[in-house]
C-alpha cells in the first residue's frame, strides 16, 4: 500500500511539473521559421459587413482574413497568386 501511495505521489508531482512548462508560453504556438510583419491591405466594406484584409504570404498565396466578434482573426480564404512570391510584388 505504501508503494502505491509513493508511486501515485510521484506521478502527480511529475504531471504537475510538466504542466508548468506551458505557463511561460502565451499561446503554446509551434516554432516560427518565417515571419512577415509587413502591412496588409485593408479592404473597407459598407456598414453592416466586416472589413477584411489581404496579404501575400511570400510563397505564392494571398491570404484573406477578417475579425470575428473577439480579437482573433478568422481566415476567409487562401488563394494562389503568382505575384505573391518573396521576389514578387504585393507585399
Amino acid at each position: 500500500m505504501k508503494r502505491v501511495a509513493i508511486a501515485a505521489g510521484a506521478a502527480l508531482a511529475a504531471l504537475s511539473l510538466s504542466a508548468c512548462s506551458s505557463a511561460t508560453e502565451a499561446w503554446n504556438d509551434a516554432p516560427v521559421s518565417y515571419k512577415d510583419d509587413g502591412p496588409a491591405v485593408i479592404h473597407s466594406m459598407p456598414d453592416g459587413f466586416a472589413n477584411f484584409a489581404s496579404k501575400c504570404d511570400g510563397f505564392g498565396h494571398r491570404v484573406f482574413t477578417t475579425r470575428g466578434g473577439g480579437k482573433a482573426g478568422k481566415a476567409i480564404a487562401v488563394v494562389a497568386d503568382p505575384k505573391c512570391y518573396k521576389n514578387g510584388s504585393s507585399r
